[in-house]
């Protein structure tokens, strides 16, 4: 029997992207899954002909979201398996044009939000002996720098030392912390950002040319090592930051 049959997911940042990649994928391997976002019509996509996902809307920056998506995730399935904290939004600006309330609101999405989701989950993590999967960026990994995303790229890296410093934390709870960090992933994410199409096809195809692989990544590239991640045949795998980028981080 496939390790993932059963287990109950719940993923932010659902409704698209890789979010929404992940669902499918852990749905395929049998597991039950809770996609959570802002956008009703995204989940409802996302969720539609899949009969053990549900969806919810909710802000993740909301004081009381953790509470909400926890309560759901055991009122459906009784028990939490797997939290992928995916959820995130960027806004490109250089440190002259920042804005306080698109950094705030950064801020709160890409590591607000989980530190707080996260914290509210442990009991339920616990009981399953569960699996935590932060999404990071490769882009925030090593020395390199990140012009014009700064507190995107900052985020990011916070939610790193939060992986290998929740791995410490938690094992002796039973619970794992795991991070993936995807390089150059066609989610879409620039147009959302407010990039014109144009210059968003333009970008993916420049990156294309730079990446060893000869390619930008697509969410099932990512969604894939998720579900991996969370096997317990992956059990010794603990407080890692797995980089999935067609090696351009370490060129």
């Amino acid at each position: 029997m496939d390790s993932t049959v059963d287990k109950a997911v719940v993923i932010t940042g659902g409704g698209t992207g890789i979010g929404a990649a992940t669902a499918r994928a852990f749905h395929a391997a049998g597991a039950q899954v809770l996609i959570v976002g802002r956008s009703p019509a995204t989940l409802r996509e996302t969720a539609g002909g899949h009969d053990r996902m549900r969806h919810l809307v909710a802000d993740v920056c909301d004081p009381d979201a953790p509470e909400e998506i926890v309560a759901t995730a055991l009122r459906e399935f009784g028990r939490i398996d797997v939290l992928v904290n995916n959820a995130a939004m960027t806004r490109f600006a250089a440190l002259e044009n920042l804005d306080r309330s698109a950094a705030e609101q950064q801020l709160a999405t890409n590591l607000l939000a989980p530190l707080f989701l996260t914290q509210r989950a442990l009991d339920a993590l616990e009981a399953a002996r569960g699996t935590v999967v932060n999404v990071g960026s490769a882009g925030a990994l090593g020395r390199r720098a990140w012009p014009e995303n700064s507190v995107y790229g900052m985020a990011k890296a916070a939610l790193d030392f939060l992986t290998r410093t929740w791995a410490v934390e938690l094992a002796s709870r039973g619970i794992r912390c795991v991070g993936i960090a995807p390089g150059v992933v066609d989610t879409g994410v620039g147009a959302r950002a407010g990039m014109p199409s144009e210059a968003y096809e333009a970008f993916l195809a420049e990156m294309a040319g730079r990446i060893p692989s000869g390619r930008v990544g697509h969410p099932d590239d990512i969604a894939w090592w998720i579900v991996q991640l969370t096997r317990p045949e992956a059990g010794y795998a603990n407080g890692a930051v797995l980089a999935v980028d067609g090696a351009l981080s370490v060129t």
